[in-house]
């Protein structure tokens, strides 16, 4: 095969070349609108505001400025989450079941003052008086509490996965353009998907709380059901894409859409199908603290409680305990996924 030869400008004549600019008036125009959008937006959400109080927070801890609003609301919220609290006590008035004798594991009794303010009904004047209390005192009562309770809303995550994926699967095959049987059932799976990712967890928990009661079932119910509409899509779309040779194959020789959806496709997909099992197991184990805000059960519930009676200090407790779980959890898939894959 002979090459062509490159085309040479005859001697003396000029070369009229030019590229083209690389932007026209309508993209300037495009530009300005979406600027325009973004500012008037900004506006409405406060995002000049933010920026402000924000310049003058990074001022405050350099110095430049002597107040800011969010330095001084995050000191105060900080001051009183440290230290984290541990440790739990009980009066023992409370405990009628109490055996002085054979108290918990680390417990002990405690005598401990308290100022209760009572009101004087001659003078009608409140007057102070202090009376000594007994506690019942565990070093390690509310961390322990605060781990069980951990260990619930992981319980939660983890049916709550199980539940989606046992839900996904057949959705996943009849969202498949090239394995749905007809028009009418793609159709239906993939409204179904899009519905139950439409609903966010919150939302569908509140529902089913008033339906199971307060408890983890309304917690698995929802982190299930709104995760199968994203693993539901997420696998549709890697059946679709998946490499068609070996499904061509496969039919050639007579295999049916079960044998050669299994043999020709899931090979290929199972690496992603295990990737996104993980991340979901990982997202419900973060949204399962969230739901349990509406009583859906798990850590959530001792979280807003405390929170709404100001006790930081376990609050903090919480927070770091969540922190723990969400690291451990991304270790262990990291080196689950580094093992399968």
């Amino acid at each position: 095969m002979s090459a062509k030869p490159i085309p040479v400008p005859a001697e003396g004549k000029r070369l009229d070349w030019h590229l083209s600019h690389p932007y026209s008036a309508r993209h300037v125009a495009i530009a300005l609108l979406l600027l325009a959008v973004i500012l008037v937006t900004g506006h409405r959400t406060e995002m000049d505001r933010m920026v402000v109080m924000t310049g003058e927070a990074a001022g405050n801890l350099l110095g430049l400025n002597d107040d800011s609003q969010v330095v001084r609301g995050l000191s105060r919220v900080a001051s009183a989450m440290w230290p984290p609290v541990i440790a739990s006590q009980e009066e023992v008035g409370r405990l009628p079941e109490l055996n002085r004798d054979r108290l918990p594991a680390f417990a002990r009794i405690e005598v401990q003052e308290r100022v209760v303010q009572t009101l004087n009904h001659e003078t009608l004047q409140l007057e102070s008086a202090t009376s000594q209390v007994e506690y019942l005192v565990n070093p390690l009562g509310y961390l322990w509490t605060v781990l069980v309770k951990m260990l619930e809303t992981l319980e939660i995550a983890i049916w709550g996965t199980l539940l989606s994926v046992a839900l996904s699967i057949p959705l996943a095959y009849y969202a498949a353009r090239n394995y749905s049987p007809n028009r009418a059932t793609y159709t239906m799976a993939r409204g179904t998907i899009s519905l139950l990712r439409s609903a966010p967890e919150l939302i569908v928990a509140l529902f089913l709380v008033l339906a199971y009661g307060f408890g983890p079932i309304a917690g698995v119910l929802a982190l299930g059901l709104h995760a199968a509409g994203f693993l539901g899509k997420f696998y549709a779309e890697d059946i679709e894409n998946a490499d068609k040779k070996p499904q061509e194959a496969l039919e050639a020789i007579g295999a049916g859409k079960v044998k050669t959806l299994w043999y020709g496709v899931m090979p290929q997909v199972a690496p992603q199908y295990i990737a996104y099992t993980l991340y979901i197991l990982d997202r419900n184990l973060r949204m399962a603290t969230v739901i349990g805000l509406v009583g859906a059960g798990g850590i959530g519930q001792e979280l807003k409680g405390r929170f709404d009676m100001f006790q930081y200090g376990h609050v903090a407790t919480i927070l770091l305990a969540i922190f723990l779980a969400v690291f451990l959890l991304d270790q262990f898939s990291a080196r689950l996924r580094a093992r399968l894959m």
